[in-house]
């Protein structure tokens, strides 16, 4: 929990120093966030590397953990269409579109601001954000409460990178490569059900 509040303390000092003008990412020269990303994918990767027991592990997990992603998307889905009741203002594809974002909020939300407008994509932005969030700061109570599978549900496509150090450090070395897998299934579905449920 220490470590999730300490990114997420980062991530609000970012916000700070980006809304104060106090620092501005262009004025480092070079891509910031894409470099703090291959660093932390460079990290994840020696600490797999170093670890021969993480590679084997998934070997040795059940082959039902290989339908882990399509687990992941239709809970999703499935909770997207129940919240849905909750907003008869929003057509039911409107909210899976929404949801077929996983996290990937880079990508879902230019296909849903280029098909629904820019309000909707606006919503899928902060949502997606929100899942990663959610997924930073909760793994711990997640893993406590539901085992070491669910901070990888959680992430959603997310889980093979962003979040990946926090599902590492929570469920273990073991469910690395499982959880890159996931994030790699889950990611590869985004472009094509955000645009499918956009286009009914």
């Amino acid at each position: 929990m220490k470590g999730s509040l300490i990114i997420v303390g980062f991530f609000i000092l970012g916000i700070i120093f980006g809304l104060t003008g106090w620092l501005h990412i262009d004025d480092f020269g070079f891509d910031v966030s894409f470099t703090a990303l291959a660093m932390l994918m460079f990290c994840v990767g020696i600490s797999v590397g170093s670890d021969f027991s993480a590679l084997k592990s998934l070997r040795t997990q059940p082959g039902i953990l290989l339908l882990l992603p399509l687990l992941t998307i239709i809970g999703t889905l499935a909770g997207c269409a129940a919240v849905s009741l909750a907003f008869p203002h929003r057509s039911l594809t409107d909210m899976l579109a929404i949801g077929s974002g996983f996290g990937y909020y880079s990508l879902s939300s230019i296909f849903i601001t280029e098909y629904r407008g820019p309000e909707l994509g606006t919503v899928a932005l902060l949502a997606n954000i929100a899942r990663e969030i959610i997924t930073l700061l909760g793994a711990p109570l997640l893993y406590k409460w539901f085992g070491p599978l669910s901070p990888i549900s959680s992430g959603g496509a997310t889980s093979m990178d962003t979040t990946l150090p926090i599902i590492t450090s929570v469920s273990g070395k073991e469910f690395v490569v499982l959880s890159i897998y996931h994030g790699f299934v889950v990611d590869f579905s985004v472009p094509f059900l955000v645009t499918f449920f956009c286009s009914l």
